[in-house]
């Protein structure tokens, strides 16, 4: 539950496309898509790192015992991306071609496989559908688990590993699956249909509780287990994208937003808009799962 709609903290991001947050061990990491830049926010000093990409990042999973490197669903595939260096070992590489799509949200599920959805960026052919969402296995293997999707967002599970769920954002519509303990989702239904705005970047509590970023909207809503909406955040920009539990008891949930898109008398309504919003919960989140699979060799390339 929300203990006040107002934030805690501001984090002075100043993105673009803020997205994909995950807390990492002490600190919050997320992806400022169209600034090809991945940042990392320490509460305990207040300073922002920025790393410099060499295409945009959609999401990142999170590597067992490591904070110098992570698995990024890049624009055209998967890479191991060293924030140090900047440089990525192409791991599956999926969508190099200039065909209208780039990957977007992901999240790894409770059994440490990840899950990355792609968009089709062209709006002129977004009614096609041609996007899908893709799963990292535990053996390394990477292929689409399904498709007909125009934005693949919202990616997030249960508690119990059980359920996943997944939004395709310009339908207004949240959707959840049954999860098999192999990793296969069966039983597609609606989960809860959008009024205002559109289904954005999802996370779950520890109550079971979907918390779903409402894009245009400015709100952050939280769902119960059954879809009926429970409460409703509001943040300080119209286009908040995302959310994540941090902090050391994970009673944080930190919100990014964009910028992108926004004219200038809206960007002068909207001072926040692109940056990072923290606000204090009283029911935790749950811990970040990391990838516990075969890292895969770059022969995929």
């Amino acid at each position: 539950m929300i203990a006040n709609q107002t934030p805690a903290a501001i984090i002075a991001a100043g993105d673009v496309l803020g997205e994909g947050p995950v807390w990492d061990a002490g600190r919050l990491l997320w992806t400022d898509i169209q600034s090809r830049r991945l940042r990392a926010f320490d509460p305990a000093s207040g300073v922002v790192e920025t790393f410099a990409a060499p295409e945009r990042i959609g999401s990142i999973a999170l590597l067992p015992d490591e904070s110098r490197r992570v698995i990024a669903a890049f624009e055209t595939g998967l890479g191991l991306f060293d924030l140090a260096s900047g440089q990525v070992e192409w791991l599956h590489r999926v969508e190099a071609e200039a065909n209208g799509r780039r990957f977007n949200d992901g999240r790894v599920d409770r059994a440490g496989r990840f899950w990355a959805g792609t968009m089709v960026e062209d709006e002129a052919i977004r009614h096609r559908a041609e996007a899908s969402v893709w799963r990292l296995d535990h053996a390394g293997g990477f292929a689409p688990h399904f498709g007909g999707v125009q934005i693949a967002n919202g990616l997030a599970f249960s508690p119990d590993g059980k359920t996943a769920y997944f939004s395709d954002s310009p339908l207004q519509t949240i959707f959840a699956f049954d999860l098999d303990e192999d990793g296969t989702l069966s039983n597609r239904r609606v989960f809860a249909e959008v009024t205002e705005g559109y289904p954005d970047g999802a996370t779950v509590d520890s109550e079971g509780c979907l918390w779903s970023a409402r894009w245009a909207a400015g709100t952050v809503v939280r769902h119960a287990p059954d879809g009926a909406v429970l409460e409703t955040l509001r943040v300080p920009a119209s286009q908040p994208t995302c959310v994540a539990f941090g902090g050391d008891d994970l009673r944080t949930l930190y919100v990014t937003s964009a910028r992108d898109e926004l004219s200038d008398d809206e960007l002068v309504r909207q001072p926040h808009a692109g940056d990072v919003f923290a606000y204090d919960v009283t029911v935790p989140g749950m811990p970040e799962p990391r990838y516990t699979g075969v890292i895969p060799s770059a022969s995929d390339v």
